[in-house]
């Protein structure tokens, strides 16, 4: 890890609408070589996929020292809810940001489902959260984090 972002440095806002493209950038910056690796990227589509997907009401906006750094949204689904859309800028992955945005948005009551690139880095992070596999195919990995019961034993901030 190189060196870690204070906790109380980051915070999430409410996304706004204005968002959606610098978010589609983002994504597409951040999942492009686990794309190009499993021959799956394509410069449009990537960017489309997540305008179609994007709802404002569910994402929050990962602001570190008063910077847009990043996105995560959870959309709820019957009794859980899908964790998507956690994209953090480069420069501030490996310190410790994905982590602490984990810990101010999953509540050990909840039932969380997500689904991750095959030989992404970042699962290792969900599966540090408690996050186990469902599945998986040549391209995806679905994931999900039952519902511990535990008492909370840190500060979280709720996306509504």
């Amino acid at each position: 890890m190189t060196d870690p972002v204070p906790l109380s440095s980051i915070v999430l806002r409410p996304a706004l609408a204005e968002d959606a493209e610098w978010i589609a950038e983002l994504r597409a910056d951040v999942l492009r070589a686990d794309l190009e690796r499993l021959g799956r990227y394509d410069q449009k589509r990537v960017r489309q996929r997540f305008r179609d997907a994007f709802e404002p009401a569910y994402t929050r906006i990962i602001v570190v020292d008063a910077a847009d750094v990043g996105s995560v949204a959870l959309r709820p689904d019957g009794d859980a809810s899908w964790l998507e859309h956690l994209y953090i800028d480069a420069s501030h992955q490996g310190r410790g940001v994905g982590s602490r945005v984990l810990e101010m948005i999953l509540d050990d009551d909840g039932l969380y489902r997500l689904n991750v690139l095959q030989g992404s880095p970042a699962r290792s992070l969900y599966e540090r959260h408690g996050f186990v596999i469902d599945s998986q195919d040549d391209v995806d990995v679905f994931m999900t984090r039952e519902r511990t019961g535990r008492a909370v034993a840190h500060p979280r901030r709720p996306l509504s």
